[in-house]
């Protein structure tokens, strides 16, 4: 393994709670960075869902309201970041948050970021949903899986 982070994908869910949780028990002392990627402008686009959904002008869009809520949800994306930093340095690994806002998937975001920083591994959580579980993986660890630069840890929900 080489001497790169660990690459941990974090958006809050019991999934990703475990994957910190696993990545920091089979990894300790290792650095790791806690990835949580959202969606800047995506506020935007629901302003104008109303109008694009019943292609009807109902006025224009308020553009306070969105810049407040893609404020909020870059706020969001941080508080999720710290508390993914918190559980990973609870659990023994030496980490640091990075909110990323990205107009591409999260699995192509991480993958760049593990190709960018050569990470030595990416840690995704992956949630069971019904007996397909077993067969089909969830679309951001399947795509980390099929492109990453090096291993990946897809850790399941157990739930």
């Amino acid at each position: 393994m080489n001497s790169g982070p660990v690459i941990i994908g974090f958006d809050g869910s019991p999934a990703s709670q475990r994957a910190v949780r696993e990545a920091a028990t089979l990894l300790a002392t290792r650095r790791a960075l806690v990835v949580v990627v959202w969606e800047a402008g995506h506020a935007f686009d629901l302003t104008l869902l109303p109008t694009r959904a019943f292609d009807v002008p109902l006025g224009s869009p308020d553009l306070r309201t969105a810049v407040e809520l893609d404020n909020a949800l870059y706020e969001e994306a941080q508080r999720l970041a710290r508390w993914g930093v918190h559980l990973a340095i609870d659990g023994g690994l030496e980490a640091e948050g990075l909110v990323v806002a990205d107009d591409v998937t999260v699995a192509d975001t991480l993958v760049r970021l593990a190709n960018e920083r050569d990470a030595a591994v990416v840690v995704v959580g992956t949630h069971r949903q019904g007996r397909l579980a077993e067969l089909l993986l969830g679309s951001t660890a399947r795509g980390v899986i099929e492109q990453a630069p090096c291993p990946v840890l897809a850790v399941c929900s157990g739930e």
